[in-house]
C-alpha cells in the first residue's frame, strides 16, 4: 500500500519519535531508552553496594512502573522479627524465591562468587 503525503507534512517516522503519552500503568522504560538515559534502578547509582537497590533505585523503579509496591529489604535479623509478622513473611518468601533462582538460574561460577548480586542480596536479607 502506498502512502501519499502533502508537501510539508510530517513523515511517519517523525510521528513515531514524538513523545507520545503511554496508557495508564504502562512502563516508561521504553521512553527512557529512546531519550538515551536509563532509569537509576538499572544503573550502578541505583544499586546498593551490599546488594539490592538503594532508595534512589527504588524511587526510580516506582516512577518507571506505576502501581508498583516495591519496598526496601527486610534487613532485620530473623531472631529479632516477630514470628508471622508481615516483615517475617516477606523475608521468608524472598529467601525461598531467591534460593530457587540461585540454584536453577545461575551458573556454578556465579553461585560460588561471594560478590555476585544474588549472593549479596541473600546476605542482606539474612537468608
Amino acid at each position: 500500500m502506498r502512502r501519499y503525503f502533502q508537501k510539508g507534512s510530517p513523515k511517519i517516522f517523525d510521528q513515531l519519535e514524538q513523545d507520545v503519552p503511554y496508557p495508564k500503568g504502562h512502563s516508561t522504560q521504553r521512553r527512557n531508552f529512546r531519550s538515551g538515559s536509563t532509569p537509576a534502578w538499572q544503573r550502578k547509582e541505583g544499586k546498593s553496594e551490599s546488594g539490592g537497590l538503594n532508595r534512589k533505585g527504588i524511587a526510580s523503579y516506582r516512577a518507571a512502573n506505576p502501581g508498583s509496591k516495591l519496598s526496601m529489604a527486610v534487613t532485620t535479623k530473623p531472631s529479632k522479627l516477630k514470628k508471622g509478622s508481615k516483615a517475617a513473611k516477606r523475608r521468608k518468601s524472598f529467601c525461598a524465591r531467591m534460593k530457587g533462582m540461585k540454584k536453577r538460574l545461575t551458573s556454578a561460577k556465579t553461585a560460588r562468587d561471594p560478590n555476585s548480586r544474588i549472593n549479596k542480596s541473600l546476605r542482606k536479607w539474612n537468608c
